[in-house]
């Protein structure tokens, strides 16, 4: 599971549907609602928000943003109720991390949008916010 901090505009068309995916089972584990994946990493800093399952519709709510501008069709539906969120601080140690990971990732399975972001600095999803700091203590390496 990858839950971004990245902004979702940097994805490819697999990175964007899988991170849905990923961010729509991390909703139903902080419902609740499933028995696996409750200790992940990535769910760390949604957990400890003050609203957890708001601030994963807030997350949930800019991917479909960007899925609907770039005429994808899903779900609504799932969203759940949005509500305003406070931040989740992110340092920016993590966002360097991330934004390395990816252009990885877009290098070897699409290579124009490698192209497109390699000189470029990171935008991040709404939610957060950056801080100084190294990689985050949750993330894996």
């Amino acid at each position: 599971m990858r839950l971004w901090t990245l902004h979702p505009r940097h994805l490819d068309p697999q990175g964007l549907v899988a991170l849905w995916r990923e961010a729509l089972l991390a909703k139903a584990v902080l419902q609740g609602k499933t028995r696996g994946y409750r200790h992940h990493p990535q769910l760390h800093r949604f957990q400890a928000h003050a609203t957890p399952v708001s601030a994963i519709n807030a997350y949930l709510a800019a991917v479909h943003a960007e899925a609907t501008a770039r005429g994808y069709r899903f779900d609504r539906g799932k969203l759940g109720p949005r509500r305003a969120v406070g931040p989740i601080p992110v340092s920016d140690g993590q966002v360097a991390h991330e934004w390395r990971h990816l252009l990885a990732k877009l290098q070897a399975r699409s290579p124009e949008l490698f192209q497109r972001w390699a000189t470029t600095a990171p935008a991040i999803h709404p939610l957060f916010v950056i801080e100084p700091g190294p990689v985050e203590d949750w993330e894996r390496a």
